[in-house]
Protein backbone atom coordinates (compact mmCIF):
# COMPACT_ATOMS: atom_id res chain seq x y z
CA UNK A 1 0.00 0.00 0.00
CA UNK A 2 1.06 3.34 -0.87
CA UNK A 3 1.97 5.83 1.79
CA UNK A 4 0.76 9.44 0.66
CA UNK A 5 1.90 12.03 3.65
CA UNK A 6 -1.54 13.58 4.89
CA UNK A 7 0.22 17.15 4.96
CA UNK A 8 -0.01 18.03 1.11
CA UNK A 9 -3.76 18.27 1.83
CA UNK A 10 -4.23 20.24 5.16
CA UNK A 11 -4.56 24.23 5.24
CA UNK A 12 -2.34 24.57 8.14
CA UNK A 13 -3.10 27.92 8.56
CA UNK A 14 -6.56 26.98 9.29
CA UNK A 15 -5.60 23.91 11.04
CA UNK A 16 -3.38 26.46 13.91
CA UNK A 17 -5.01 29.69 13.68
CA UNK A 18 -8.17 28.48 15.62
CA UNK A 19 -9.01 32.45 16.52
CA UNK A 20 -9.14 33.45 12.98
CA UNK A 21 -11.89 30.39 12.00
CA UNK A 22 -15.78 30.94 10.51
CA UNK A 23 -18.33 28.71 10.69
CA UNK A 24 -19.16 26.41 8.28
CA UNK A 25 -22.39 28.47 7.22
CA UNK A 26 -20.47 31.67 7.03
CA UNK A 27 -21.00 32.97 10.70
CA UNK A 28 -18.45 34.23 12.87
CA UNK A 29 -17.06 32.83 15.91
CA UNK A 30 -15.54 34.24 18.91
CA UNK A 31 -11.88 33.51 19.08
CA UNK A 32 -10.72 30.93 22.07
CA UNK A 33 -9.53 33.37 24.40
CA UNK A 34 -12.40 35.62 24.09
CA UNK A 35 -14.74 33.21 26.44
CA UNK A 36 -13.92 31.31 29.20
CA UNK A 37 -13.62 28.30 27.55
CA UNK A 38 -13.44 25.30 29.63
CA UNK A 39 -16.53 26.45 31.84
CA UNK A 40 -18.29 26.79 28.58
CA UNK A 41 -17.59 23.45 26.85
CA UNK A 42 -18.30 21.85 30.13
CA UNK A 43 -21.86 23.05 29.90
CA UNK A 44 -21.99 22.98 26.56
CA UNK A 45 -21.30 19.18 26.61
CA UNK A 46 -23.67 18.58 29.90
CA UNK A 47 -26.53 19.91 27.88
CA UNK A 48 -25.65 17.74 24.84
CA UNK A 49 -25.19 14.80 26.64
CA UNK A 50 -28.65 14.95 28.09
CA UNK A 51 -30.36 15.45 24.80
CA UNK A 52 -28.10 12.63 23.16
CA UNK A 53 -28.83 10.62 25.92
CA UNK A 54 -32.61 10.49 24.42
CA UNK A 55 -31.01 8.66 21.07
CA UNK A 56 -30.05 6.26 23.58
CA UNK A 57 -33.82 5.70 24.43
CA UNK A 58 -34.66 5.76 20.94
CA UNK A 59 -31.98 2.77 19.60
CA UNK A 60 -33.07 0.74 22.42
CA UNK A 61 -36.63 0.69 20.74
CA UNK A 62 -35.20 0.18 17.66
CA UNK A 63 -33.16 -2.94 18.45
CA UNK A 64 -36.83 -4.30 20.70
CA UNK A 65 -38.51 -3.48 17.55
CA UNK A 66 -36.15 -5.12 15.42
CA UNK A 67 -35.80 -8.76 17.22
CA UNK A 68 -39.05 -9.04 19.10
CA UNK A 69 -39.78 -11.47 16.43
CA UNK A 70 -37.11 -13.84 18.49
CA UNK A 71 -39.34 -13.47 21.85
CA UNK A 72 -42.56 -14.07 19.47
CA UNK A 73 -41.29 -17.16 18.10
CA UNK A 74 -41.08 -18.91 21.32
CA UNK A 75 -44.87 -18.08 21.81
CA UNK A 76 -46.40 -19.74 18.28
CA UNK A 77 -45.33 -17.00 16.21
CA UNK A 78 -44.04 -19.94 13.69
CA UNK A 79 -47.49 -22.17 14.08
CA UNK A 80 -50.14 -19.49 13.79
CA UNK A 81 -48.08 -18.27 10.40
CA UNK A 82 -47.48 -21.43 9.26
CA UNK A 83 -43.40 -21.14 8.69
CA UNK A 84 -41.90 -24.61 8.17
CA UNK A 85 -38.31 -25.50 7.67
CA UNK A 86 -36.15 -21.81 7.04
CA UNK A 87 -39.24 -19.94 6.66
CA UNK A 88 -38.06 -17.97 9.99
CA UNK A 89 -34.58 -17.48 9.14
CA UNK A 90 -35.88 -16.04 5.95
CA UNK A 91 -38.11 -13.63 7.75
CA UNK A 92 -35.33 -12.05 9.58
CA UNK A 93 -32.95 -11.78 6.41
CA UNK A 94 -35.98 -9.76 4.89
CA UNK A 95 -35.54 -7.19 7.70
CA UNK A 96 -31.79 -7.04 6.39
CA UNK A 97 -32.67 -6.79 2.52
CA UNK A 98 -34.86 -3.53 3.76
CA UNK A 99 -32.08 -2.10 5.93
CA UNK A 100 -29.45 -2.65 3.09
CA UNK A 101 -30.89 -0.56 0.35
CA UNK A 102 -31.56 2.94 2.27
CA UNK A 103 -28.46 3.33 4.46
CA UNK A 104 -26.24 5.26 1.90
CA UNK A 105 -29.47 7.23 0.10
CA UNK A 106 -30.51 8.37 3.78
CA UNK A 107 -27.30 9.34 5.11
CA UNK A 108 -26.86 11.92 2.10
CA UNK A 109 -30.36 13.53 2.64
CA UNK A 110 -29.59 13.55 6.25
CA UNK A 111 -26.43 15.64 5.48
CA UNK A 112 -28.22 18.00 3.80
CA UNK A 113 -30.75 18.75 5.88
CA UNK A 114 -30.81 21.35 8.70
CA UNK A 115 -33.34 19.59 11.20
CA UNK A 116 -32.10 16.28 11.19
CA UNK A 117 -34.16 15.73 14.27
CA UNK A 118 -37.31 16.17 12.44
CA UNK A 119 -36.56 13.78 10.12
CA UNK A 120 -35.15 10.84 12.39
CA UNK A 121 -38.10 11.55 14.16
CA UNK A 122 -40.67 11.26 11.39
CA UNK A 123 -38.58 6.89 10.27
CA UNK A 124 -39.02 6.47 13.63
CA UNK A 125 -42.69 6.96 13.74
CA UNK A 126 -43.13 5.12 10.35
CA UNK A 127 -41.28 2.11 11.45
CA UNK A 128 -43.08 1.84 14.95
CA UNK A 129 -46.34 2.22 12.71
CA UNK A 130 -45.28 -1.13 10.89
CA UNK A 131 -44.63 -3.22 13.81
CA UNK A 132 -47.98 -2.36 15.19
CA UNK A 133 -49.45 -3.59 11.72
CA UNK A 134 -47.14 -6.51 12.45
CA UNK A 135 -49.38 -7.99 15.11
CA UNK A 136 -52.38 -8.03 12.74
CA UNK A 137 -50.63 -10.08 9.89
CA UNK A 138 -52.80 -13.44 8.82
CA UNK A 139 -50.17 -15.21 6.61
CA UNK A 140 -46.19 -15.45 6.66
CA UNK A 141 -45.89 -13.21 3.06
CA UNK A 142 -47.69 -10.47 4.69
CA UNK A 143 -45.28 -10.51 7.77
CA UNK A 144 -42.30 -10.77 5.34
CA UNK A 145 -43.67 -7.91 3.66
CA UNK A 146 -43.71 -5.87 6.78
CA UNK A 147 -40.52 -7.00 7.95
CA UNK A 148 -38.75 -5.81 4.95
CA UNK A 149 -40.26 -2.56 5.19
CA UNK A 150 -39.22 -1.96 9.11
CA UNK A 151 -35.76 -2.69 7.91
CA UNK A 152 -36.61 -0.10 4.96
CA UNK A 153 -37.45 2.73 7.28
CA UNK A 154 -35.13 1.44 10.39
CA UNK A 155 -31.51 2.05 8.22
CA UNK A 156 -32.36 5.31 8.33
CA UNK A 157 -31.43 5.33 12.13
CA UNK A 158 -28.34 4.46 13.27
CA UNK A 159 -25.90 5.59 10.90
CA UNK A 160 -27.69 8.98 10.92
CA UNK A 161 -27.31 8.60 15.10
CA UNK A 162 -23.47 7.96 14.40
CA UNK A 163 -23.08 11.02 12.27
CA UNK A 164 -24.97 13.22 14.22
CA UNK A 165 -23.18 12.06 17.37
CA UNK A 166 -19.71 13.23 14.84
CA UNK A 167 -21.42 16.37 14.18
CA UNK A 168 -20.99 17.41 17.85
CA UNK A 169 -18.25 15.88 19.34
CA UNK A 170 -14.20 15.78 19.04
CA UNK A 171 -12.45 12.57 18.05
CA UNK A 172 -11.49 11.99 22.22
CA UNK A 173 -14.99 12.43 22.77
CA UNK A 174 -16.66 9.85 19.94
CA UNK A 175 -15.67 6.73 21.31
CA UNK A 176 -17.54 7.07 25.09
CA UNK A 177 -20.92 8.40 23.36
CA UNK A 178 -20.81 6.09 20.61
CA UNK A 179 -20.56 3.15 23.04
CA UNK A 180 -23.85 5.22 25.36
CA UNK A 181 -25.78 4.73 22.27
CA UNK A 182 -24.73 0.95 21.51
CA UNK A 183 -25.40 0.31 24.66
CA UNK A 184 -29.18 0.37 23.68
CA UNK A 185 -28.34 -3.16 22.02
CA UNK A 186 -27.47 -4.25 25.43
CA UNK A 187 -30.02 -2.69 27.49
CA UNK A 188 -32.59 -3.67 24.74
CA UNK A 189 -31.49 -7.55 24.69
CA UNK A 190 -31.38 -7.67 28.27
CA UNK A 191 -34.55 -5.56 29.45
CA UNK A 192 -36.27 -6.26 26.32
CA UNK A 193 -36.28 -9.90 27.42
CA UNK A 194 -37.66 -9.14 30.46
CA UNK A 195 -40.39 -6.52 28.88
CA UNK A 196 -41.25 -9.49 26.41
CA UNK A 197 -42.10 -12.27 29.29
CA UNK A 198 -44.31 -10.38 31.10
CA UNK A 199 -46.02 -8.92 28.21
CA UNK A 200 -46.05 -12.77 26.83
CA UNK A 201 -47.20 -13.59 30.07
CA UNK A 202 -49.32 -11.49 31.31
CA UNK A 203 -51.49 -10.39 27.99
CA UNK A 204 -51.77 -13.81 26.39
CA UNK A 205 -55.40 -13.93 24.67
CA UNK A 206 -57.00 -10.49 26.54
CA UNK A 207 -59.53 -9.02 23.25
CA UNK A 208 -58.60 -12.24 21.43
CA UNK A 209 -55.38 -11.66 20.61
CA UNK A 210 -52.89 -14.22 21.64
CA UNK A 211 -49.67 -13.53 23.14
CA UNK A 212 -47.44 -12.76 20.64
CA UNK A 213 -49.68 -10.12 18.53
CA UNK A 214 -49.52 -8.37 21.78
CA UNK A 215 -45.41 -8.08 21.91
CA UNK A 216 -46.45 -6.05 18.59
CA UNK A 217 -49.03 -3.58 19.26
CA UNK A 218 -47.78 -2.80 23.01
CA UNK A 219 -43.90 -2.10 21.71
CA UNK A 220 -45.09 -0.48 18.50
CA UNK A 221 -46.84 1.81 19.80
CA UNK A 222 -44.53 3.07 22.95
CA UNK A 223 -42.16 3.63 20.36
CA UNK A 224 -44.52 5.97 18.45
CA UNK A 225 -44.62 8.29 21.91
CA UNK A 226 -40.38 7.85 21.96
CA UNK A 227 -40.65 9.44 18.56
CA UNK A 228 -43.03 12.06 18.89
CA UNK A 229 -40.63 13.88 22.22
CA UNK A 230 -37.91 12.99 20.01
CA UNK A 231 -38.56 15.76 17.70
CA UNK A 232 -38.32 18.51 19.97
CA UNK A 233 -35.31 16.69 21.98
CA UNK A 234 -33.04 15.55 19.90
CA UNK A 235 -30.13 18.16 18.62
CA UNK A 236 -30.10 19.54 15.16
CA UNK A 237 -26.57 20.50 13.98
CA UNK A 238 -24.13 23.14 15.41
CA UNK A 239 -24.86 25.38 12.81
CA UNK A 240 -28.53 25.25 13.34
CA UNK A 241 -29.68 27.64 15.63
CA UNK A 242 -30.90 25.75 18.85
CA UNK A 243 -33.43 27.64 21.59
CA UNK A 244 -31.50 25.34 24.25
CA UNK A 245 -27.96 26.49 23.79
CA UNK A 246 -26.71 30.08 25.08
CA UNK A 247 -24.99 31.98 22.50
CA UNK A 248 -21.23 31.27 23.85
CA UNK A 249 -22.77 27.71 23.68
CA UNK A 250 -23.85 27.88 19.88
CA UNK A 251 -20.39 29.74 18.68
CA UNK A 252 -18.34 27.12 20.59
CA UNK A 253 -19.80 24.07 19.19
CA UNK A 254 -19.84 25.46 15.85
CA UNK A 255 -15.78 26.07 16.73
CA UNK A 256 -15.13 22.51 17.55
CA UNK A 257 -16.24 21.35 14.82
CA UNK A 258 -14.21 23.34 12.67
CA UNK A 259 -11.11 22.43 14.91
CA UNK A 260 -11.79 18.83 13.72
CA UNK A 261 -11.62 19.46 10.50
CA UNK A 262 -8.33 19.30 9.09
CA UNK A 263 -8.28 18.77 5.52
CA UNK A 264 -10.23 21.44 4.15
CA UNK A 265 -13.21 20.68 1.12
CA UNK A 266 -12.09 22.61 -1.64
CA UNK A 267 -12.87 25.78 0.29
CA UNK A 268 -14.69 28.85 -0.67
CA UNK A 269 -16.25 26.85 -3.36
CA UNK A 270 -20.07 24.83 -2.88
CA UNK A 271 -19.91 21.30 -2.28
CA UNK A 272 -21.06 19.05 -5.38
CA UNK A 273 -24.05 17.12 -4.72
CA UNK A 274 -23.15 13.49 -3.32
CA UNK A 275 -19.21 14.40 -4.39
CA UNK A 276 -18.85 13.19 -0.62
CA UNK A 277 -20.36 9.47 -1.86
CA UNK A 278 -17.81 9.57 -5.19
CA UNK A 279 -15.05 10.13 -3.11
CA UNK A 280 -16.14 7.63 0.12
CA UNK A 281 -16.98 5.20 -3.29
CA UNK A 282 -13.36 5.50 -4.63
CA UNK A 283 -11.73 5.48 -1.18
CA UNK A 284 -10.78 1.30 -0.67
CA UNK A 285 -10.56 1.71 3.26
CA UNK A 286 -14.42 2.24 2.84
CA UNK A 287 -14.61 -1.28 1.28
CA UNK A 288 -11.67 -2.97 3.88
CA UNK A 289 -13.78 -1.56 7.00
CA UNK A 290 -16.93 -2.27 5.38
CA UNK A 291 -16.04 -6.13 4.69
CA UNK A 292 -13.88 -5.85 8.37
CA UNK A 293 -16.94 -5.02 10.04
CA UNK A 294 -19.91 -7.49 7.90
CA UNK A 295 -17.27 -9.90 9.64
CA UNK A 296 -17.93 -8.81 12.84
CA UNK A 297 -21.59 -8.58 12.59
CA UNK A 298 -21.63 -12.50 11.42
CA UNK A 299 -19.49 -13.41 14.88
CA UNK A 300 -22.73 -11.16 16.79
CA UNK A 301 -25.01 -13.13 14.68
CA UNK A 302 -25.65 -14.78 17.67
CA UNK A 303 -27.54 -11.88 19.17
CA UNK A 304 -30.52 -12.10 17.09
CA UNK A 305 -31.08 -15.98 18.12
CA UNK A 306 -29.93 -15.54 21.70
CA UNK A 307 -33.30 -16.38 23.28
CA UNK A 308 -33.35 -19.20 21.34
CA UNK A 309 -29.76 -20.43 22.58
CA UNK A 310 -30.96 -19.94 26.27
CA UNK A 311 -34.08 -21.94 25.21
CA UNK A 312 -31.23 -24.87 24.44
CA UNK A 313 -30.64 -25.25 28.36
CA UNK A 314 -33.88 -26.88 28.37
CA UNK A 315 -36.10 -24.25 30.41
CA UNK A 316 -39.03 -22.97 29.70
CA UNK A 317 -40.07 -20.21 27.48
CA UNK A 318 -40.42 -17.54 29.41
CA UNK A 319 -37.72 -18.64 31.79
CA UNK A 320 -35.27 -18.39 28.80
CA UNK A 321 -36.01 -15.50 28.10
CA UNK A 322 -35.72 -13.90 31.77
CA UNK A 323 -32.12 -16.14 31.73
CA UNK A 324 -31.09 -13.50 28.45
CA UNK A 325 -30.67 -10.81 30.98
CA UNK A 326 -28.24 -11.00 33.08
CA UNK A 327 -25.19 -11.65 30.57
CA UNK A 328 -26.27 -8.80 28.75
CA UNK A 329 -26.12 -6.66 31.79
CA UNK A 330 -22.86 -7.39 32.57
CA UNK A 331 -22.34 -7.13 29.14
CA UNK A 332 -23.38 -3.37 28.85
CA UNK A 333 -21.36 -2.60 31.88
CA UNK A 334 -18.31 -3.48 30.67
CA UNK A 335 -19.33 -2.09 27.41
CA UNK A 336 -18.44 1.26 29.15
CA UNK A 337 -15.73 0.54 30.67
CA UNK A 338 -13.93 -0.75 27.57
CA UNK A 339 -15.07 2.45 25.26
CA UNK A 340 -13.97 5.00 27.65
CA UNK A 341 -10.75 3.10 27.84
CA UNK A 342 -10.63 3.27 23.98
CA UNK A 343 -10.83 6.83 24.47
CA UNK A 344 -8.51 7.98 27.15
CA UNK A 345 -5.67 5.52 25.84
CA UNK A 346 -6.80 6.39 22.02
CA UNK A 347 -6.40 2.71 20.78
CA UNK A 348 -9.26 1.37 18.89
CA UNK A 349 -7.38 -1.82 17.52
CA UNK A 350 -6.86 -3.79 21.09
CA UNK A 351 -10.26 -2.46 22.43
CA UNK A 352 -11.64 -4.35 18.97
CA UNK A 353 -9.86 -7.31 19.73
CA UNK A 354 -9.96 -8.13 23.30
CA UNK A 355 -13.71 -8.56 23.22
CA UNK A 356 -13.43 -10.58 20.15
CA UNK A 357 -11.33 -13.05 21.95
CA UNK A 358 -13.80 -12.76 25.06
CA UNK A 359 -16.37 -14.50 22.12
CA UNK A 360 -14.29 -16.55 21.35
CA UNK A 361 -13.47 -18.34 24.51
CA UNK A 362 -17.44 -18.20 24.75
CA UNK A 363 -18.12 -20.10 21.37
CA UNK A 364 -15.47 -22.90 22.51
CA UNK A 365 -17.05 -23.36 25.86
CA UNK A 366 -20.51 -23.95 23.56
CA UNK A 367 -19.00 -25.96 21.76
CA UNK A 368 -17.43 -28.51 24.00
CA UNK A 369 -20.08 -28.93 26.26
CA UNK A 370 -23.78 -29.40 26.73
CA UNK A 371 -23.11 -28.48 30.35
CA UNK A 372 -26.56 -26.26 31.82
CA UNK A 373 -23.81 -24.58 33.69
CA UNK A 374 -21.05 -23.97 31.32
CA UNK A 375 -23.62 -23.27 28.66
CA UNK A 376 -25.02 -20.27 30.59
CA UNK A 377 -21.22 -19.10 31.04
CA UNK A 378 -20.56 -18.87 27.39
CA UNK A 379 -23.34 -16.97 27.01
CA UNK A 380 -22.05 -13.98 29.53
CA UNK A 381 -18.36 -14.42 27.26
CA UNK A 382 -20.47 -14.24 24.21
CA UNK A 383 -22.13 -11.05 24.71
CA UNK A 384 -18.71 -9.19 25.87
CA UNK A 385 -17.85 -8.94 22.48
CA UNK A 386 -20.60 -6.85 20.87
CA UNK A 387 -18.79 -3.90 22.07
CA UNK A 388 -15.87 -4.17 19.34
CA UNK A 389 -18.54 -3.31 17.09
CA UNK A 390 -19.34 -0.20 19.15
CA UNK A 391 -15.40 0.68 19.03
CA UNK A 392 -15.05 -0.22 15.33
CA UNK A 393 -17.37 2.45 14.44
CA UNK A 394 -15.59 5.33 16.68
CA UNK A 395 -12.30 4.19 14.82
CA UNK A 396 -14.45 4.80 11.24
CA UNK A 397 -15.55 8.02 12.95
CA UNK A 398 -12.55 9.26 13.73
CA UNK A 399 -11.21 7.95 10.07
CA UNK A 400 -13.11 9.82 7.94
CA UNK A 401 -13.41 13.18 10.07
CA UNK A 402 -11.55 15.08 7.36
CA UNK A 403 -14.77 15.79 5.55
CA UNK A 404 -18.28 15.95 6.74
CA UNK A 405 -19.74 15.05 3.37
CA UNK A 406 -17.30 11.72 2.59
CA UNK A 407 -18.17 10.74 6.58
CA UNK A 408 -21.85 10.71 6.25
CA UNK A 409 -21.26 8.56 2.69
CA UNK A 410 -18.29 6.48 4.12
CA UNK A 411 -20.68 5.65 7.74
CA UNK A 412 -23.34 4.79 5.63
CA UNK A 413 -21.75 2.42 2.97
CA UNK A 414 -19.77 0.31 5.33
CA UNK A 415 -22.77 -0.26 7.91
CA UNK A 416 -24.82 -1.47 4.58
CA UNK A 417 -21.73 -3.77 3.64
CA UNK A 418 -21.83 -5.00 7.37
CA UNK A 419 -25.69 -5.23 7.05
CA UNK A 420 -25.32 -7.96 4.73
CA UNK A 421 -23.42 -9.78 7.67
CA UNK A 422 -26.72 -9.81 9.22
CA UNK A 423 -28.70 -11.12 6.24
CA UNK A 424 -25.91 -14.42 5.53
CA UNK A 425 -26.32 -14.73 9.42
CA UNK A 426 -30.02 -15.46 9.59
CA UNK A 427 -28.88 -18.73 7.75
CA UNK A 428 -26.25 -19.43 10.13
CA UNK A 429 -28.31 -20.51 12.79
CA UNK A 430 -30.85 -23.35 11.52
CA UNK A 431 -32.74 -25.29 13.65
CA UNK A 432 -31.29 -28.42 12.38
CA UNK A 433 -27.85 -27.87 13.54
CA UNK A 434 -29.19 -27.36 17.26
CA UNK A 435 -29.49 -27.49 20.14
CA UNK A 436 -25.67 -28.27 20.12
CA UNK A 437 -25.28 -25.59 17.22
CA UNK A 438 -21.46 -26.23 16.76
CA UNK A 439 -21.32 -25.59 12.64
CA UNK A 440 -23.01 -22.14 14.17
CA UNK A 441 -20.20 -21.39 16.57
CA UNK A 442 -17.23 -22.52 14.20
CA UNK A 443 -18.79 -20.28 11.62
CA UNK A 444 -18.73 -17.37 14.10
CA UNK A 445 -15.08 -18.22 14.93
CA UNK A 446 -13.74 -17.77 11.93
CA UNK A 447 -15.43 -14.70 10.85
CA UNK A 448 -14.02 -13.05 14.50
CA UNK A 449 -10.78 -14.65 13.94
CA UNK A 450 -10.82 -12.38 9.66
CA UNK A 451 -11.73 -9.74 11.29
CA UNK A 452 -8.85 -9.46 13.90
CA UNK A 453 -6.43 -9.77 10.87
CA UNK A 454 -8.21 -7.26 8.80
CA UNK A 455 -8.06 -4.76 11.70
CA UNK A 456 -4.67 -5.60 12.06
CA UNK A 457 -3.46 -4.77 8.92
CA UNK A 458 -5.63 -0.98 8.56
CA UNK A 459 -3.58 -0.40 12.06
CA UNK A 460 -0.07 -0.86 10.22
CA UNK A 461 -1.68 1.17 7.28
CA UNK A 462 -2.67 4.09 9.62
CA UNK A 463 0.75 3.34 11.53
CA UNK A 464 2.80 4.81 8.36
CA UNK A 465 0.56 7.52 7.60
CA UNK A 466 1.01 9.01 10.60
CA UNK A 467 4.62 8.05 10.32
CA UNK A 468 4.79 9.71 6.92
CA UNK A 469 3.45 12.57 8.29
CA UNK A 470 5.40 12.97 11.26
CA UNK A 471 8.75 12.45 9.11
CA UNK A 472 7.51 15.75 7.17
CA UNK A 473 6.61 17.66 9.89
CA UNK A 474 9.71 17.48 11.32
CA UNK A 475 11.75 18.53 7.97
CA UNK A 476 9.06 21.65 7.22
CA UNK A 477 9.61 22.37 10.78
CA UNK A 478 5.70 22.44 11.61
CA UNK A 479 3.58 21.67 14.77
CA UNK A 480 1.88 18.48 15.54
CA UNK A 481 -1.21 18.15 13.76
CA UNK A 482 -3.57 15.47 12.64
CA UNK A 483 -3.21 11.93 13.43
CA UNK A 484 -4.89 8.59 12.56
CA UNK A 485 -5.92 6.56 15.97
CA UNK A 486 -4.88 3.14 15.98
Amino acid sequence: MSVRPLLDSVDWSSRYDATSSTGNDGGPTLPLNDIDRPIVEKRLLRKLDIRMAFLVLVYIMNIMDRNNVAAARLHGLEEDLGMTRNRFNTLISSFYIGYLLTQTPSNMILHRMKRPSLYLSSCVIVWAAITVFMGAVQTYHAALILRFFIGFVEASFLPGAAFLLSRWYKTNELGLRTALLFCGTSVSHAFGSLIASGILRSLDGTLGFTAWRWLFFVEGAFTIVVAVFAIWILPDLPSTPSAWLLPDEQILAKQRMEEEITVIEHKGQPEKDFSGLVEALMDWRVWWLGVALHLITCSHSFTIFFPTLSATMGYSSTTSLLLCAPPWILGTATSFVVARRSDVTGDRFWHIVGPQLLGIVGFIIAISTMNTGMRYLSLFFMAQSPVSFVVCLAWILNTFSQSQSKRAAAVALIHSISSIGSISSSYIWPSSWGPSYVNSYLICILASVTSIAMCWVFRKHLSRYNQAAEAEEKVLGLPKGFRYLL
